[in-house]
């Protein structure tokens, strides 16, 4: 087991009037292998690979100085989100900031400000607190960095914020690497873990998914009907799980190959089949949840019909939510994108989808 509890992480004389600011943009992810129930402290029950997205993203500024009160107990915090003060954030934060004071104690010696905003809008059918989570995550390691230069190796830095994301969100530790990544144990990947997640390499993703495309379809932005956590949960006792995480170690081992050798059928294949899954799972747990939406059904048939008259590789993606992902190649936009927009937005809210496409993970701002 990875530990990263630190204690020695205490700010001295000569730095304990430290401040300054950090800012990270980190983009969301979708789940081609979804992780669908979760054991322990953020452990996946099985394995996942998800698309690191490009225009999904969360920027964060995280500003710090000294306490006033050097008394004052716990963490202090202050959070804005999109410009305004959010209590109800700023206690989850609080939180969780408070959870890793054995990893970052120096926390507790500081006056902690988060601003955080979100390029895309709330209950779009993106994945907002794994860019949230995996910002805040990297903000929390560059600050341990730069008092202390502790994690001067990109590797180190990358597993130790996958690590933190992860505690927080856990599909947000994908979000630290670009294109690709995986989290869960398989045997697959030699180095892959449920502690943080990993990169695909260089030769275990082909060029054509370096840049393939994700319209999603914003079917209906109401708050979903279950939380995350809760539908988690509810994995526990579920009829279906152990053929559930059986499926979805066959499907990694699939899906990886298919990523490796620019199988579109097979990619296609997989990815609509986890899609399914997850809702069949929604559906068929206690208590159950329906999340799709009549024109979630209608658009999921005019894309089969479209494939099938076409012969070009358009395939869907859902998460836990009504919302869409289309999911094709750079090079079949201009015949895809025409058909998005006349047979697909006008099943949209206020017909809208929005456009985005495999990115290259975070950066320093």
């Amino acid at each position: 087991m990875t530990d990263y509890t630190n204690h020695r992480l205490i700010l001295g004389e000569e730095k304990s009037q430290a401040k300054g600011e950090i800012i990270w943009r980190s983009p969301s992810n979708i789940a081609l292998v979804k992780y669908w129930g979760k054991y322990g402290q953020q452990l996946p029950r099985n394995p996942s690979v998800s698309f690191t997205l490009s225009n999904a993203f969360t920027d964060t500024l995280l500003e710090y100085k000294p306490k006033s009160d050097s008394s004052e107990e716990g963490i202090g915090l202050e959070f804005f989100f999109g410009g305004q003060k959010n209590d109800a954030f700023e206690d989850r934060i609080r939180k969780f900031l408070e959870s890793l004071l054995p990893t970052f104690p120096f926390l507790k010696q500081l006056h902690i400000t988060l601003r955080s905003g979100n390029s895309f809008p709330h209950s779009a059918g993106i994945a907002s607190s794994a860019s949230a989570m995996s910002a805040l995550a990297l903000c929390l390691c560059s600050l341990e960095d730069r008092l202390f230069g502790t994690l001067q190796q990109d590797e180190e830095f990358d597993k130790k914020a996958s690590y933190i994301a992860r505690l927080g969100s856990g599909s947000a530790c994908r979000s630290i690497y670009p294109v690709a990544a995986v989290w869960g144990k398989t045997s697959t990947l030699d180095n892959s873990s449920n502690e943080y997640a990993v990169p695909l390499l260089e030769d275990q993703i082909h060029p054509i998914f370096k840049d393939y495309l994700d319209d999603i379809l914003i079917i209906a932005s109401s708050t979903k009907k279950v939380s995350s956590t809760a539908g988690h949960a509810l994995m526990d006792n579920h009829s279906f799980a152990e053929a559930r995480y059986q499926q979805a170690n066959r499907n990694m081992d699939r899906m990886l190959k298919a990523l490796a050798t620019g199988d579109l059928d097979l990619f296609g294949w997989v990815a609509e089949e986890e899609a399914m899954t997850l809702h069949a799972l929604m559906m068929s747990s206690h208590p159950s949840y329906v999340l799709l939406q009549p024109n979630t059904l209608t658009a999921i048939e005019k894309v089969r019909d479209f494939r099938k008259q076409t012969q070009l590789p358009l395939y869907f993606t859902l998460d836990a939510g009504p919302n869409l992902h289309l999911l094709y190649p750079m090079e079949h936009v201009a015949e895809i994108r025409g058909f998005v927009m006349q047979e697909l937005s006008p099943l949209c809210e206020n017909n809208k989808f929005l456009d985005d496409h495999v990115g290259q993970g975070p950066q320093e701002i």
